[in-house]
């Protein structure tokens, strides 16, 4: 749905998730991607589609690769052609928020990424994904970049 009115961060997070998490799999451009999800929109869904959302989708669109060469850095036990996409998704909202959103504390972004994680990955993925967060938010370079 799209409104107007203030929406909480966590729900323009999660909402942005779904959007980032489909862009793997379709070729389509944003644009069409959110104007497919609008003309099938109705009153009853979760998913928001703002200007918040979708500045957010983009924004780690126009940053994946910086955001999985920091994801390959901090993955030990997975390659980035290895990670289920859903993890990808997770773990590039996560990582585009805590580097490049100076409104958004480290510690929110990783402990947002770990509740969307409980609620869309499996169970080992989510010690994954805090996991890799977790070593990238104790590297020097993380705290510089913060």
């Amino acid at each position: 749905m799209c409104v107007s009115v203030s929406i909480p961060r966590s729900a323009v997070r999660e909402s942005a998730f779904v959007f980032i998490f489909e862009k793997l799999f379709r070729e389509d451009s944003l644009d069409d991607i959110f104007e497919d999800a609008l003309s099938s929109m109705d009153e009853d869904k979760e998913i928001v589609l703002n200007d918040d959302v979708k500045e957010l989708v983009r924004g780690v669109n126009d940053k994946a690769d910086e955001l999985d060469a920091v994801i390959a850095r901090f993955s030990d036990k997975r390659s980035i052609d290895r990670i289920p996409r859903i993890n990808l998704a997770i773990l590039r909202l996560a990582l585009y928020e805590t580097i490049y959103n100076e409104k958004v504390p480290k510690n929110v972004a990783i402990s947002e990424a770990v509740l969307i994680a409980k609620k869309y990955a499996q169970k080992s993925d989510v010690a994954f994904i805090n996991g890799v967060l977790g070593a990238y938010s104790r590297d020097g370079q993380a705290a510089a970049e913060q």
